[in-house]
Formats: structure tokens, sequence, C-alpha cells
């Protein structure tokens, strides 16, 4: 479609957020690169390839309990009545115990553990009063992890706990998913980086979007603005098909200088342009060489809310990561919030917790130019296309969209 024609067409028809969204994923595949990282750098990264146990854990039989190593048939028949009185050496032979503490290698010749509580030394004799069998109180080896046994497979995201089991298996690095690699580029000739003369705008969505590349396991390159120029944008999206994902911000609606739908058309093929979301409806979603681009909003709040329903999981998929939900907090409205029928609202919203149920606190449904009412709330409440809007005193989620991973 030629940009005269969207422009007349505008934004009659707007595909709906989970349609949009399952277009744009079903154009991205999943990266196959890999690199081997050192555990101390491995947190949330992917496994790549199964992980398996090079030694067990324990690889030694150890003490289970604090008390004496004994042979088990040396305390057969022991009770408090008829404790059997063993004597204490370094070594473990007949008639003989050993002092240990839960962790240390059970001694040459032991074969059970016969806990502190139930044993009470005099010099070098100690009482034992409770009879143990073979193995009682005694970690054998491999009663963790056995040698060989497989840990992780591929597409594992890693814990902390999972680096440290790892670790203990003789690894010292893990095979993963390099991050997925995604070309953010801000567009706008009004656009600065800092000190704005009259009729100039200091550029913050593109730096927004690539810090949030980062926070959801990305590795951006954060570009140099580029100009509301045709030929300008095609060769800087040219530029960086060798990403996993271009993303740019601004130029995406139907305007004079609204140029991005139509240099994506020209370079590939536009999957969507406008979705049934507020704020930020005039999102354009495309492919070209096989590179999925994203058209974000120019407006700041639009942008962000296009980068979480979008970019985030696209960016997910492609570096096999998983696609986690934000976490959320059920509080009631102080005030109504209003939407249009049809279209998915994001209602930005102030939590208070300090009472004994939290309440939330509507702060803006449009006015997605203004970033600092993103900036400033606690989370928003997302309102279905099937509703119209909740009143005050109705119990909804409010997600915590900041989230990390």
């Amino acid at each position: 479609m030629s940009n005269e024609s969207r422009r007349s067409a505008g934004f009659k028809d707007r595909t709906p957020v989970a349609a949009a969204r399952e277009a744009l994923l079903a154009a991205v595949t999943p990266h196959e690169r890999t690199e081997r990282v050192p555990l101390r750098d491995a947190d949330e990264r992917v496994v790549a390839s199964t992980v398996t146990a090079d030694r067990p854990v324990p690889h030694y039989r150890r003490a289970a309990m604090d008390g004496y190593a004994v042979r088990a048939e040396d305390t057969f028949g022991a009770s408090r009545r008829s404790p059997a009185n063993l004597r204490v050496d370094e070594a473990v032979t007949a008639g003989t115990a050993t002092r240990v503490h839960t962790g240390s290698e059970l001694p040459e010749g032991a074969d059970a553990v016969v806990m502190v509580e139930e044993a009470d030394r005099t010099g070098d004799t100690v009482a034992v009063f409770d009879a143990v069998a073979g193995g009682e109180n005694v970690a054998p080896v491999g009663e963790d992890v056995a040698k060989g046994q497989t840990l992780y497979e591929a597409g594992h995201r890693l814990r902390p706990s999972d680096l440290g089991l790892v670790k203990s298996v003789g690894r010292d690095a893990v095979e993963v998913y390099e991050r997925p690699r995604v070309s953010v580029l801000p567009t706008g000739e009004e656009l600065v980086q800092d000190d704005p003369g009259p009729g100039e705008v200091v550029e913050t969505n593109g730096q927004t979007v690539a810090q949030y590349v980062a926070r959801w396991g990305g590795e951006a390159s954060y570009r140099e603005v580029v100009t509301d120029d045709a030929d300008a944008l095609r060769a800087a999206i040219s530029a960086d098909l060798d990403h996993d994902l271009v993303v740019t911000t601004g130029g995406s609606s139907v305007g004079e200088r609204d140029l991005l739908p139509e240099v994506v058309d020209d370079l590939g093929e536009v999957l969507v342009h406008g979705v049934a979301l507020k704020p930020g409806h005039p999102v354009a979603l495309g492919v070209v060489e096989g590179t999925p681009v994203l058209a974000l909003p120019g407006y700041p709040v639009a942008c962000i809310v296009n980068a979480v329903q979008f970019l985030r999981p696209a960016l997910r998929r492609a570096g096999h990561l998983p696609q986690t939900a934000p976490p959320t907090t059920e509080a009631e409205l102080t005030r109504k919030i209003a939407s249009e029928p049809g279209t998915r609202t994001f209602a930005r919203v102030e939590l208070d917790d300090e009472g004994d149920e939290p309440t939330a606190t509507p702060t803006r449904t449009g006015g997605a130019g203004v970033l600092s009412s993103v900036a400033l709330a606690d989370g928003w409440v997302v309102v279905p296309e099937s509703v119209e809007g909740y009143d005050a005193g109705a119990i909804v989620a409010v997600e915590h969209w900041e989230w990390s991973q």
C-alpha cells in the first residue's frame, strides 16, 4: 500500500492485539548461535545443550550426622540399659569408633554413624546407646547426583541454584544461547541527544527501548538518530538486517513524515499496521529479508506499551527465552477506568498498599506522549477488548510490567 493510501485509509481496521502478536511471532525464528560462558556470568542464560554431571555428588562417603563412625555390627543390641562400649581411635576396626562431623569423610572400615546424642564419651571409650544398621546416617557416593546424570536439557533458563549444582559436579562453564541481537533505530528529524532548541525533542524512546532489550535478555545496538528521509531509513534498516530483530521508534503512523510503514513494505512486507490497543495503535510489524522489523510509535508511553506487548515476546522467542507473564497485584479501583469497546486499554495506576487491602488509583488511559505518567506509575490495568471499562470499587489486576524476566 502506498503512503497516500495509508494516509487516506487511516486506522479504520485495527488488528486485535493477540492476532498482531501471533503474526509477529510466526515471523520470528529462534537463532542457533551458542557460546560457552563461565558460571559466574551464566545466571538467567538459556542452556543450549544437555548438561550432565562429570562427577558424582558427593564424590566420597560422608557422615550425614555429627557423631561416631562405627562398624554397624559392633552396635548390635546396644541400648540405654546395655550400651556397646567402643574404644575411640583414629581408625575404625573391630570394637573401635572415630569421632566424625556432618560432611566429613567416613573412615575406612566404617559403615555407619552413631549420632552424638546416642553416645557418651569418657576418656578413650564411648558408650553407644542405640544400635545402627549398615549405611545409617551415611551419605553414599552419588546420593545427591550420580556421575553422568542429566541435570538440564537445552532450553532451561539457569538460576543461581542451578549454577551451584553445575559447579558441584565439576563444571566451570556452560554452553548457552547467545543473547538475541536487537538493532534500535530512533527516527525523527526533531530528535537530539541533549540541550534541545525550539522545535527539538530529546531522544528518549530509543534509549528506553535499548535498556528494556537488555533487561529482557537481549543485546541492543542503540544507533544514532535517523532523520525522516525514506532513503536514510532504508539504508539504516538494511544495514542491521544481520540482527535478530530491528526496532524503530517514531514515524509509524500515517502523517506526512510517517515513512516507516512504506519503507518496510518497500524492503519487505508489512504484516500489521494499526493495532486495537490504547495508547499506541499506530504500530507497524513487518519482515525484511527474514528479519522481523517493529516500527514503534513515537509517543513515549505508546512506544513502551507496544515494546512490552510485541518486542518483548519477539525477543524472548528469538533467544529461546521463556515467555513469562508479569507479576500482578489485586487491588480495588478508587476511580472509574473508561475504555473503548473493541480496544485493549492499558490504564496506568498508582498503588497504595498501606491499608488492609491495596487500592489502585488511575493516572491516565490516554496521554500517550506524557512519559512521566508511566515512569511514575506503579503498573497498569489491562482492560480487555470485550469490557467497557471498570467502575470504581472493582477488583482489578495491576500488572507490574517493568519486571526484569
